[in-house]
């Protein structure tokens, strides 16, 4: 039996009185590197809640402002209130939901198969919460059917914002009433302009963005962070902890580096997209539709599609699957920063999403195609999925109340592991060895790696 650490920070929230007066916390539920998480009822009306205490200011930021842009967006968890104030975690008082889509997928094993119409349920509430995010220019940046939570009667919401980047044009347009009252006041009074105005909000964009750093990412134990990323020469891909339960944060590499640019070490690496694993720093909602393509065929297949042991690995799964990256595939695919630091010899015959989904349909197939192509830009929206025509064809999307639900998680006992570890090996680095044949090479950029 696990013996669990617990830190006395970890219950700090029992000693504020803000939230006690609010609030009985029943127990621990989950438990992260960066946050701990409560099951509550609320003392006014008996609402069961999760109280969830992040202890990292960057994390807490990103999920409040993203929690708060998508307020009333349909299957995107409820944000009810929030406690921070200075030198405390913040605590976020979210809807209660009891198990997730990783439980779904578990429990369907089991079982045989996750039904037709089932399948198409779950995806058409993944597709309405992750349309919502992209209306709103918010990338949630780890989608994984472990944030997928799920309600006693089968609501699915998308969970764990503590990654979302608003890009900068949405924060600009957001900010339309402001700047236009400052290139009023500027005008006015400098005569600075409109494009002085917008140079002006960029920078004041980029401190919000640097101002959500701090010293203590410099300073990670070997506890949080492992060793540098081979497959893409960046810093460390990060153990999970296999007792973290869905509410959790998983520990990241920083999402924006000193000058408020946004980094490729996001999401975890099974559901991550390729242009991520070569180190590309300029993406979009993009990446949440390759995790989406995951997922789906996840719940067709109930194991994950490419369960990569390392970066490196990783690709190589993609690679056999898909075929080699080129220019063909993506044109300017060369131009992604680690594309000249490591190459796979060529897969003359790719087996296909076909080969890895055997006995689906041709719509499933589509759709996966669809969402699980090298090239960004040509992965299918939410939207325009919402509207494919595999969800009218029958067996139709079963209602919601004939979903099989599997039991709630309940409260985590704190001498003892959460079962529910599947993920539990997604970020553990493997042997180079394990590759076979590697060439190390120099270039005028640095290094080479090639495996064959």
């Amino acid at each position: 039996m696990r013996e669990v650490q617990t830190s006395s920070r970890s219950w700090s929230i029992y000693g504020r009185s803000e939230i006690t007066q609010k609030y009985q916390i029943l127990g621990r539920i989950g438990s992260g590197a960066y946050a701990d998480v409560y099951r509550a009822r609320r003392l006014s009306d008996d609402l069961v809640v999760a109280l969830k205490e992040i202890h990292d200011y960057r994390s807490s930021f990103s999920e409040i402002e993203a929690l708060q842009a998508l307020r009333g967006a349909p299957n995107v968890v409820e944000l009810l209130e929030y406690f921070w104030r200075e030198d405390e975690d913040a605590v976020l008082v979210l809807e209660f939901l009891p198990t997730d889509l990783e439980a779904v997928i578990s429990d369907a094993k089991r079982g045989g198969e996750i039904a037709v119409g089932e399948v198409k349920q779950w995806m058409q509430q993944i597709l309405r919460g992750i349309e919502a995010c992209h209306r709103s220019s918010i990338v949630h940046r780890d989608l994984k059917p472990s944030n997928l939570l799920i309600s006693a009667d089968g609501v699915l919401k998308l969970a764990d914002f503590g990654q979302p980047s608003i890009p900068l044009e949405a924060f600009l347009e957001q900010s339309v009433s402001s700047r236009e009252a400052l290139l009023q006041l500027l005008t006015d009074s400098v005569g600075i302009g409109q494009v002085g105005v917008d140079e002006y909000m960029k920078e004041l964009y980029g401190l919000k963005t640097r101002n959500m750093m701090y010293d203590s990412d410099k300073d990670m134990s070997l506890q949080d962070g492992d060793t540098s990323c081979l497959a893409t020469c960046s810093t460390g891909d990060i153990d999970l902890d296999p007792f973290k339960s869905s509410y959790t944060n998983e520990v990241q590499e920083d999402l924006v580096d000193e000058s408020g640019a946004l980094t490729s070490c996001v999401g975890t690496r099974w559901f991550r997209a390729p242009e991520l694993l070569y180190g590309s720093t300029s993406y979009g909602q993009e990446i949440d539709l390759w995790s989406l393509g995951c997922i789906f065929a996840e719940l067709l297949r109930l194991d994950p599609l490419f369960p990569g042991t390392s970066d490196i690995d990783q690709l190589g799964r993609i690679i056999s699957v898909l075929g080699n990256l080129t220019e063909e595939t993506w044109p300017n695919c060369s131009n992604l920063p680690d594309y000249s630091k490591i190459s796979f010899s060529k897969v003359e015959k790719p087996l296909g999403l076909e080969a890895c989904l055997p006995k689906r349909s041709a719509a499933e197939i589509d759709i996966a195609r669809r969402l699980l192509c090298y090239n960004p830009y040509n992965r299918a929206t939410a939207a325009e999925l919402l509207h494919h025509h595999y969800f009218i064809k029958e067996p139709l999307p079963v209602p919601i109340s004939e979903l099989r639900i599997p039991p709630s998680k309940g409260d985590q006992n704190e001498s003892s592991p959460d079962t529910w570890t599947d993920y539990k090996n997604i970020d553990a680095d493997s042997d180079p060895d394990e590759f076979g044949h590697m060439d190390v090479s120099t270039t005028e950029k640095g290094f080479s790696i090639k495996f064959s």
